[in-house]
């Protein structure tokens, strides 16, 4: 946590949050049988005789998506400290203006009071990062 964002003075850093590889290959292995189910259906439905071309079109578009945004996706930080979250790109939610935190597969959903959503995705578990939201603001 040595590359944490530069706090305000009394705010103390408590814990980050960081994309996990384990958690990205997992979700992308599912979305590559999703996509080859759905892709081999239509084949099938339209009458295509070679449906068999779904799943390896799926597969491939599946893992050349996760090899290009893996580095991005894996490489956000959010930082939660005793008065904020602080995302990429200067992000920063006062945890006072959280109004709740959902878990939406592997991600932790933030919303605001205002409305606004944020995505702390590929979390390794994110119950546990629902957890330590809430509990460090008072929820």
């Amino acid at each position: 946590m040595s590359d944490s964002p530069p706090l305000d003075p009394n705010e103390h850093l408590i814990t980050s949050f960081s994309g996990n590889m384990t958690t990205y290959v997992k979700e992308h292995i599912l979305l590559a049988a999703l996509g080859s189910l759905l892709m081999s259906g239509v084949l099938m439905y339209v009458g295509n005789p070679y449906p068999w071309t779904g799943i390896v079109g799926a597969v491939l578009a599946i893992l050349v998506r996760g090899l290009y945004v893996a580095k991005e996706q894996l490489g956000f930080t959010w930082y939660l400290t005793n008065r904020r979250l602080i995302g990429p790109g200067e992000r920063a939610i006062l945890l006072d203006n959280i109004s709740k935190v959902n878990t939406i597969f592997s991600a932790a959903q933030v919303v605001t009071g205002t409305g606004d959503k944020y995505m702390l995705k590929y979390q390794a578990d994110a119950k546990v990062t629902q957890a330590e939201i809430d509990k460090a603001r008072g929820a």
